[in-house]
């Protein structure tokens, strides 16, 4: 017995080949009309702001990077993998924490360190002296040392 799949629902791509009577030369999926056509505008705003006039030859460059763009965005996109997992997949990879490489401490100063002119005792006998009030520092009060 043969069990079939509905796997060949899924292979068949939703393509827009153009209006009736007057379809496109080209096959494309209606993801890449939607991810293509921001893209374009994206890419005439940063030719602007490059200071690149609007003209044949600027805006046929924008088309060419358009389906550059848009060809490896949409590699990417399949039933499987849909475009708003890509897209939250990439923002979620720009946003992590990453690892910091640059040291965050400097060089070790003495600056900041505090001397004593005498030696702090230990927890026990600093006890022992709050306790008792006639203890006395010095030689008298170690007469072993």
């Amino acid at each position: 017995m043969q069990v079939r799949t509905d796997d060949e629902v899924y292979r068949v791509d939703a393509v827009w080949l153009g209006p009736p009577k007057a379809t496109f030369p080209w096959r494309a999926r209606y993801v890449a009309w939607g991810v293509g056509i921001p893209v374009f505008l994206v890419v005439l705003t940063i030719e602007r702001q490059f200071g690149l006039g609007f003209g044949f030859f600027t805006t046929a460059w924008a088309f060419v990077a358009t389906i550059a763009i848009t060809r490896l965005a949409t590699s990417k996109i399949s039933h499987e993998r849909p475009l708003s997992a890509v897209l939250t997949m990439w923002g979620r990879e720009l946003l992590t924490p990453r690892e910091r490489t640059k040291p965050t401490g400097g060089a070790v100063s003495t600056a900041r360190v505090s001397v004593r002119t005498h030696r702090p005792l230990p927890k026990s006998r600093r006890r022992a002296e709050h306790t008792t009030p006639t203890h006395r520092r010095g030689a008298a009060a170690h007469p072993g040392r």
